[in-house]
């Protein structure tokens, strides 16, 4: 991970720098995968596609969203983000008319700046990512446009990566989380092309201790572009699609490590994938994600005791292929795709809090 005398000096070099100075030529909020001259928002698009109605009951407080630093370039199909160091790392997506990106930009909320951090070995999206014993993993990918998986999996080790034991099989837009000291490699897809894309249910387990991976009992349905997270030692999986967004889910289960086996919740209010999910507060929030001609703004919040669902504020800039996570009273949502598939990317980041 980064060094503090590391990230100090990045950060001082950030601040005498002008933002986005060195990706000179990019807008600094849209830019297109395949014609770098398009860098404005396709407003009446996005307009037709955006989606905030939640079918869930309102909650009290409707909490509120607030502008933040934008990343530094615009991206999207990261897919996920995860927290280390109290700091928010996102890797790899699209960005500069490609979908191989090695990218990894980390967010410091205290001075409200994003630096680079040391790219992947090599450039992939849909890469699955998790925090485990203080180190950050990165899982599988795809080297094409969300097809052609790899199996190729790095940790963080100190300020460069390593390559540690492969998975056992190619598979990207894998769910990811950690329970005591293990990664969880939860559901994904394979498939060359899209007419070969299909949905996996495999389930597999990554020890760091030994550099091996194993396999755990396969979760109910396959889907992949899931919000998957670990609470209270149990691992939720949430909505994600079905082979396609043409067929999301609104499927929720949890995963119990101690008896290797899953059990439904309540199901995602609104059906969805490419979402993020996050734990704040001790609630599950899901926001943003995709569906057919649909970009979806919806912020819905899981209470795990009560099993149940709420409506928050909406996203103000729906967005899918996002990166979320929750540090300190804030959920910071960054970049993602403003339309339905690959064609944009965004620099947008905007955060939820409930204070």
């Amino acid at each position: 991970m980064l060094t503090r005398r590391s990230f100090v000096a990045a950060l001082a070099s950030a601040s005498a720098a002008p933002a986005f100075a060195q990706h000179a030529g990019h807008d600094p909020v849209y830019s297109h995968l395949t014609d770098a001259k398009i860098t404005k928002a396709p407003a009446e698009m996005m307009q037709m596609q955006q989606v905030f109605d939640s079918p869930a009951p309102k909650a009290a407080n409707p909490g509120r969203w607030v502008a933040r630093a934008a990343l530094p370039l615009p991206r999207s199909e990261m897919a996920w983000a995860t927290v280390l160091g109290n700091q928010m790392h996102v890797v790899g997506g699209y960005g500069e008319q490609r979908v191989d990106r090695p990218y990894h930009h980390v967010y410091d909320q205290a001075s409200d700046k994003w630096i680079e951090a040391p790219l992947l070995p090599r450039g992939a999206n849909h890469v699955g990512i998790a925090v485990v014993n203080g180190k950050l993993y990165a899982i599988g990918g795809f080297i094409e446009q969300n097809r052609k998986p790899d199996n190729l999996c790095f940790v963080l080790d100190g300020e460069s990566w390593r390559a540690i034991a492969p998975l056992p099989k190619p598979f990207a837009a894998i769910g990811c989380a950690a329970v005591n000291g293990i990664l969880h490699a939860i559901g994904g897809a394979v498939g060359d092309s899209f007419a070969t894309k299909k949905s996996v249910d495999w389930h597999l387990v990554y020890d760091p201790r030994i550099d091996q991976w194993a396999a755990r009992a396969p979760m109910p349905t396959g889907r992949d572009h899931t919000g998957t997270l670990a609470v209270n030692g149990k691992i939720h999986v949430i909505g994600g699609r079905v082979d396609s967004f043409h067929t999301n889910s609104n499927l929720h289960h949890v995963y119990d490590p101690k008896s290797d086996k899953w059990e439904p919740r309540a199901p995602l209010p609104t059906a969805r994938s490419g979402h993020g999910a996050v734990l704040y507060r001790d609630r599950i929030f899901v926001m943003g994600g995709e569906g057919t001609n649909r970009v979806f703004g919806q912020n819905e919040g899981y209470d795990v005791e009560k099993d149940m669902w709420e409506s928050y504020m909406p996203m103000p800039t729906p967005r899918h292929g996002l990166g979320a996570v929750a540090i300190g009273d804030y959920v910071h949502v960054a970049g993602g795709g403003p339309v339905m598939g690959g064609s944009i990317q965004s620099a947008v980041h905007e955060a939820f809090t409930l204070d």
